[in-house]
């Protein structure tokens, strides 16, 4: 951990905070930004002081007359503007406006003329501003179009939701992601090879130096390398090759991600006229049809989650600390890969990634010419819509992939591009002759509907699939091409999956072994699973699936059910990024640390539905329901009524597990549970402590768990608080309600008001309740599993103060030092 410390310290000491666009000097452009919401910009009264990042749909009233889709958060047409001032400006250097992402249709205007639109709202994308700039004032402009408000199956946000850049530049320079390093492993020797592209805006030939040097985690310069190159005018993209060799390289790996640092600068004349920093450095991966997947020659079990880009209350402007606590909360839980479904996502993810160590696969497009049915009055009830992306497709799906490639491609912790996810879900929108079902097909009856030659002809899909992989190989043909397939026996009937590098299913782990056989140079993975544990062992009992990606990891907003629902509510963390209880399970089965977790509810009958379910068995519920399994949903409250029939479940990696009330053995010591993976008991409930224990083969302790009988809420507690942020940083402060002796009051659902000192800013309050459909972003939020999450902002160095406080329950509040 010290020597992961050390290098995050140096790589960002060395780094700084810049744009990721590889060349010139970037400056954040976020604060002072002016937003009106309205298709047509209107009186100045109306206009509002924001910083971005900025979400305004998340800030809107929730109705259950808006899209499900979206959250029932609405979308809408917004503005934003800012006076950029040049006291010294002259044409001869150069100014580009570098936007990482704005959700979506975006326009951008310069003194009231069109620079340029980008329609996809993840993709990032950069505009030279400097014909249309001028000495002294200059009117920056943006206009957002999410009228399209349903255009999305999961909440998009809307308006300018990711960081924003100036960059300025000599005009000759590093082109836009104009470093491209790849790494190659021989024997004890690593070889980086470095392609440069290089810009010359001006209309002479120039003649220029190229130096290239590689840093260690240390600092420690540990190879370099010098060339020349001349470059005409007026030419781009002018690519320079080289290689730097480097004996017995520290190797990047999950537990180990060893990370260095290219330093690439451009001379002329001696004198350096651009630079750049490029995190970097060595590993290799392997896949293969029967034995899946190696990391640095080593076989590895991909334990993955699929994630969207929103946090809950901060909707899709989500700071990069926040980010980080996620990812290390799924860390902890045995998580060790992520899909960006089913879209880029921020620079900080894949940042993280590389620091963390996590792979990641890293996805483009959830539908491709034609769009699929959002639902806009409940989660597959109403009447759908047919709103999205497919419009611009077309004209723009190659460019925006490239540029997803060009823009992420020197992330070590990127395995994979997939290119589409379900975009071959049967009848939406694709059809095929297949779907009729007969002899030969392997359907014994009609499905999804049957065939529907109307619809569009699923052999549309390969011929898409060629061009799409094809632009991905333009840029990197180091990494494979991948897509989540969700009707793969049609598709399989097309030449869409032969397209593809490596082949991921969505929810088809019956397809395994039959394609196995049947296309034996297929690589196969679990694109999207469910949380059951034959969803796992399909991955573990074959050694030629190598991984799965659960859906979800986090809960996420939209793609909710019956009003009330904020999101999508299966994740292994919350909205708040808590760990929940079907985490521990996860736990359980992935990590490699001794663990027990401890769960219960009332002992479920006959016909009693266990309404601790996920949206998955809420949907899928048989009208008379019977517990089947115990559930992963057991979240640790010891409070109910007297002699009262309580099923207590252990999730745990330990052989066998014991039940401990105040001290004395109840029940028996039960074996762990291969089928289920949960040990459980039906006991009586008695107040008091109640304690689980993981034993090994010998009876020997491993783990211990315990939780206890709460009283009445009496106070509120700071329980996670940073001692210390940066200035403009995210500071993360949980508050627990606790009886008079300090038990946390499982039950509390009290109103918390949290106000905070004039040099902070409280961005939102999250308790991650799906059903709470209040308004997150005020002061004031009831407590969930009496918990409650709070969002600080820092503006200003200095002490922040923190103040909690609830009706009838004593308060608490905290300091933090912003430096």
């Amino acid at each position: 951990m010290k020597k992961i410390l050390l290098t995050l310290l140096f790589i960002i000491a060395l780094s700084a905070v810049k744009a990721q666009v590889s060349f010139g000097k970037s400056k954040l452009f976020n604060d002072g930004w002016q937003f009106y919401l309205g298709a047509e910009p209107g009186e100045k009264s109306r206009w509002q002081s924001v910083d971005l990042p900025h979400d305004w749909s998340v800030k809107q009233r929730l109705s259950p007359t808006l899209a499900s889709a979206q959250g029932y958060l609405p979308g809408g047409i917004g503005w934003y503007r800012k006076t950029l001032t040049l006291s010294n400006f002259t044409p001869s250097e150069m100014y580009y406006l570098y936007f990482e992402g704005v959700y979506n249709r975006s326009e951008v205007f310069v003194n009231g003329q069109l620079v340029g639109k980008r329609p996809n709202g993840y993709i990032s994308f950069l505009y030279d501003v400097t014909p249309y700039l001028k000495a002294g004032d200059n009117q920056i402009e943006v206009k957002v179009d999410h009228s399209r408000q349903a255009d999305s199956r999961w909440y998009t946000g809307s308006g300018i939701y990711r960081n924003v850049w100036l960059v300025t530049a000599n005009q000759v320079h590093i082109a836009q992601w104009g470093i491209y390093a790849v790494s190659s492993v021989d024997k004890k020797q690593g070889i980086l090879g470095v392609e440069i592209a290089l810009e010359n805006n001006t209309d002479s030939n120039r003649k220029l130096q190229i130096i290239n040097e590689l840093i260690d985690s240390s600092g420690k310069t540990v190879a370099t390398h010098t060339g020349k190159t001349d470059i005409g005018g007026k030419v781009k993209n002018q690519s320079v090759k080289i290689q730097l060799k480097v004996k017995n390289p520290l190797l990047w790996d999950l537990d180990n991600p060893n990370l260095y640092t290219l330093k690439t600068r451009i001379l002329e004349n001696g004198k350096v006229i651009d630079e750049t920093t490029t995190t970097t450095g060595f590993r290799t991966f392997t896949f293969d049809p029967d034995k899946g997947f190696f990391l640095n020659g080593k076989n590895l079990k991909m334990k993955g989650v699929c994630i969207h880009h929103d946090a809950g209350v901060l909707g899709s402007a989500v700071p990069k600390s926040v980010w980080k606590r996620r990812l290390l909360n799924l860390k902890e839980i045995g998580v060790n890969a992520i899909r960006t479904s089913h879209n880029p996502q921020s620079s900080d993810l894949y940042a993280l990634a590389d620091e963390l160590g996590l792979l990641v696969l890293d996805e483009a497009y959830d539908e491709w010419e034609f769009p699929k049915r959002k639902w806009l009055e409940g989660w597959n009830v109403g009447t759908p819509g047919f709103e999205g992306s497919y419009d611009f497709f077309a004209e723009w799906g190659e460019t925006d992939l490239s540029d997803m490639v060009r823009r992420d491609r020197n992330h070590l912790s990127i395995f994979a591009y997939s290119i589409g996810n379900e975009v071959d879900y049967p009848n939406d929108p694709y059809s095929h002759p297949v779907l009729a079902g007969g002899e030969g097909t392997g359907f014994t009856q009609a499905v999804f509907g049957g065939y529907k030659p109307d619809a569009p002809n699923a052999e549309r899909l390969g011929g898409i699939a060629k061009k799409l992989a094809a632009a991905v190989k333009k840029y990197d043909a180091s990494r494979p091409v991948t897509a989540g397939l969700a009707g793969v026996a049609m598709s399989n009937n097309t030449e869409y999956p032969f397209v593809l590098d490596i082949t991921g299913y969505n929810y088809t782990e019956s397809r395994y072994a039959e394609d196995h056989v049947k296309y034996p140079k297929r690589v196969l993975f679990g694109s999207e699973n469910r949380h059951d544990l034959p969803a796992w062992k399909a991955v573990t009992d074959n050694d030629y699936v190598f991984g799965q990606f659960l859906w979800t990891g986090i809960d996420y907003l939209g793609e909710s059910g019956r009003y009330p629902s904020r999101g999508f509510y299966s994740g292994l963390l919350d909205f708040g990024g808590f760990i929940k209880p079907r985490g521990y399970f996860r736990q359980s089965l992935w990590s490699s640390k001794p663990m027990i977790y401890m769960g219960t509810y009332p002992t479920p009958g006959k016909n009693a539905r266990n309404s601790m379910n996920d949206v998955f068995s809420q949907t899928n519920a048989e009208t008379n329901y019977v517990e089947r399994t115990p559930s992963m949903d057991a979240w640790s409250i010891w409070n109910y009524n007297d002699n009262q029939m309580i099923r207590v479940v252990v999730y745990t990696n330990a052989a066998k597990a014991k039940l401990l009330l105040d001290g004395k053995e109840i029940g028996e010591t039960k074996n762990y549970n291969p089928e289920t993976g949960i040990i459980f008991w039906d006991v009586p409930y008695r107040a008091g402590k109640l304690e689980a224990i993981g034993l090994d083969a010998s009876d020997r302790e491993t783990a211990r768990y315990a939780i206890q009988s709460s009283g009445r809420p009496y106070a509120l507690k700071v329980v996670r608080a940073e001692k210390s942020v940066e200035k403009e940083d995210v500071a993360q402060i949980v508050v627990q309600v606790v009886d008079e002796n300090g038990v946390p009051v499982m039950l509390s659902d009290d109103e918390i008001t949290c106000s905070v000192s004039n040099n902070a800013k409280l961005l939102g309050l999250e308790a991650s309740n799906n059903e709470d459909m209040g308004d997150y972003t005020d002061n004031r939020q009831r407590a969930f599993h009496g918990r409650l999450l709070a969002y600080v902002k820092a503006r200003e160095a200095g002490t922040v103060k923190v103040k909690f406080t609830s009706v009838w329950l004593q308060g608490t509040e905290t300091e933090i030092d912003v430096k």
